[in-house]
């Protein structure tokens, strides 16, 4: 009897394990199944798909449930996000377009380059001038295309004409901005096709040679009539008459000067100031200058005062010299307004003698000092006189071929000072 229970305890036992065991491994098989969908929505993330969701478990366990939404919502976050990156992509791929067109449409060429001066990058403009497609043109240098003076650095070139080897019978110029890209050295070579502004330029320089060329004809012409009424040649004259044809000798004779500056001018820029020095006594040049001034001035109620401190000889160009000291004492006499004087200097200083000529009149404002030497740049404008500005910018061209220096000092209604340095 005691085994009967025995043995009966043991099936009982058994049948309980087995039991145990069975619906042990159907919650491990429902586990197995739960990972292996989240397993599968995971791997379609990862390659992409952004629309795969678990669906909701219809189970009683808390943690399956909270493990569903943690991964859909984390699915649906991804997918919003991905949504804006393509957004951006689309917006920068549409800026970038948009950017390219405009830079290709330019007028300009572009192209980058590396310190070794080899291509990067080109834009059409380049391919064109220098007849080779972008692909071609990468990797090779720059200077297979063009020339550009050796002088040069490339790299700081700032509007420097240069020769592309593939368009002869045009004029270029190049400018030079320095890139600093992921710590390597880039630079963008900006090319300018200028042959229609050195064209245009050309024409403007014999138009303006030839017609003054011409005009100086007539013009002197007039001025010898002016010169035979007032000499008597045709006849006795009255106090009125004289005094109208005085004032018109006195403008023929600014209109001479104006034509032959701008004659002078052009023959500069063509050929530069040919110079024919001699031996010249400093003194005796310029008290020959006012005797010729002189009267001129006198037109205006104003006396020249030659101040002397020094007699050296120099050598110069005696016409050319001679024609700016009279430039700068015109100058004075214009702009001296009230004043009565002007002063003529002369000086030394080690290596230089010095020629100035001062004036007392309205001065030049402080801000136009730095410009008056430039080419057509005239103060007179605003004063209404005659004056083209190529004066001083002639005088300045001449001084500079005798290696001499010409400087101007000026405080308004007070003093304008022009001082010419020519080396002894």
């Amino acid at each position: 009897m005691f085994l009967f229970y025995i043995n009966l305890s043991i099936i009982i036992i058994l049948i309980i394990c087995f039991y145990l065991t069975r619906k042990t491994n159907t919650r491990w098989e429902k586990i197995n199944d739960y990972l292996g969908i989240v397993t599968n929505t995971i791997n379609s993330v990862r390659y992409g798909n952004l629309t795969t969701k678990i669906e909701p478990l219809h189970s009683n366990n808390p943690s399956y449930q909270n493990v569903t939404e943690s991964i859909n919502r984390m699915v649906e976050t991804l997918n919003d996000r991905e949504k804006m990156i393509v957004e951006y992509q689309t917006e920068l791929m549409r800026q970038n377009t948009l950017l390219e067109t405009v830079i290709n449409s330019l007028s300009d060429g572009i192209l980058i380059v590396n310190e070794k001066n080899s291509i990067l990058k080109t834009t059409p403009k380049i391919e064109n001038w220098f007849g080779q497609k972008h692909q071609d043109l990468v990797g090779k240098s720059v200077l297979d295309f063009i020339e550009i003076d050796e002088k040069v650095n490339l790299h700081k070139a700032e509007k420097v004409n240069v020769f592309i080897k593939h368009n002869p019978n045009k004029n270029f110029q190049l400018s030079a901005i320095k890139l600093f890209v992921d710590e390597k050295k880039r630079y963008v070579l900006l090319i300018t096709d200028i042959t229609n502004e050195k064209q245009l330029e050309s024409l403007k320089e014999d138009f303006i040679a030839t017609l003054t060329h011409d005009l100086k004809v007539p013009i002197v012409a007039e001025s010898n009539m002016l010169n035979f009424f007032l000499e008597g040649k045709f006849g006795e004259i009255n106090e009125k008459q004289q005094f109208a044809l005085e004032g018109m000798k006195k403008s023929n004779r600014e209109l001479v000067n104006l034509v032959q500056i701008i004659l002078d001018t052009y023959k500069i820029k063509e050929t530069g100031v040919k110079l024919y020095k001699e031996n010249i006594t400093l003194n005796e040049f310029l008290s020959d200058i006012i005797a010729e001034m002189q009267p001129i001035a006198a037109e205006s109620n104003i006396q020249i005062k030659f101040n002397v401190s020094t007699n050296r000889s120099i050598m110069a160009d005696k016409l050319q010299l001679g024609r700016v000291v009279k430039n700068l004492i015109s100058n004075a006499i214009i702009h001296s307004n009230s004043s009565e004087t002007i002063e003529i200097e002369t000086g030394e200083i080690p290596g230089y003698v010095t020629i100035s000529v001062i004036d007392f009149g309205q001065g030049i404002p402080k801000e136009e000092i730095p410009l008056i030497f430039n080419k057509y740049y005239s103060s007179t404008k605003k004063f209404r006189k005659i004056g083209t500005g190529l004066g001083l910018y002639l005088s300045q061209e001449i001084i500079n071929s005798h290696n001499g220096e010409i400087n101007v000092s000026s405080t308004e209604n007070v003093r304008t000072e022009f001082c010419i340095k020519l080396p002894v």
